[in-house]
């Protein structure tokens, strides 16, 4: 993927919370992000989504909103089954 931020919110609400609650890191989502080996549209939410598995060995999906050609913002991240 081409980009060059990551959005991160560390608010209650914010998009840090949710991957947290998978036992995620940001770091596993930057690296997902930027080494991703599939991607995808998210059946559920319409949103992109890339998959790879982590440093710590955990195949993951990362939804994602691109918010212009060079920011992303992660929605979530979680580990799935292997392809």
């Amino acid at each position: 993927m081409h980009f060059l931020r990551i959005i991160w919110d560390y608010d209650t609400d914010g998009n840090v919370e949710p991957i947290d609650e998978h036992d995620l890191t940001t770091n596993d989502v930057e690296y997902v992000l930027q080494h991703a080996t599939r991607q995808k549209i998210s059946q559920s939410s319409g949103r992109p989504c890339v998959f790879r598995y982590t440093p710590d060995d955990e195949y993951i999906i990362v939804v994602f909103e691109w918010i212009d050609e060079d920011t992303v913002l992660p929605v979530t991240a979680y580990e799935v089954p292997e392809p």
